[in-house]
């Protein structure tokens, strides 16, 4: 089975400047867990997701430390307290979006979408084609109701 069989076609999209509050309001009001965010020629440049909005509430991550002399020594790098904060303080799509997207084509297979979705913490997945338009969206839910479906035509031809 193939990602064009389960994907959503009609897929609801944002603007880069469109403000962090209209994008919870239209997940809420579309039971959906992310949007991709477009650029003016329909690319998508970034995407917002459940995640994203939920890490805006969420206490910033700091960089562990120890002190050692009169030298302070760090032992990770600061880049997860910048996305952090940078989460923290969005106000627009573009602020707040996951950058680069992970993308994938029609004609790619399930079991490589499921692999992509459970490794790389993907959720939902833009669907773009070869002129890499968006031409759907694939999120847990449609592998979900793709297994329900399966499980249902099990028991039906089993009757």
């Amino acid at each position: 089975m193939q990602v064009k069989e389960i994907m959503t076609v009609d897929v609801i999209t944002v603007q880069p400047d469109t403000p962090v509050t209209d994008v919870a309001r239209i997940f809420r009001e579309h039971a959906i867990s992310g949007v991709p965010v477009v650029d003016d020629r329909g690319a998508v440049v970034g995407i917002v997701t459940e995640v994203d909005l939920i890490a805006r509430h969420a206490r910033p991550h700091f960089p562990s430390y120890f002190q050692f002399l009169d030298s302070i020594i760090y032992l990770e790098g600061p880049k997860r307290y910048r996305e952090s904060l940078r989460r923290i303080l969005a106000t627009t799509a573009a602020e707040l979006m996951t950058t680069p997207v992970r993308t994938v084509g029609p004609e790619m297979d399930i079991q490589d979408l499921a692999a992509l979705m459970v490794e790389q913490r993907a959720n939902p997945v833009p669907v773009i084609d070869d002129a890499e338009r968006l031409v759907g969206i694939v999120s847990h839910t449609d592998l979900l109701r793709m297994i329900e479906d399966a499980r249902a035509s099990e028991e039906t031809g089993e009757s």
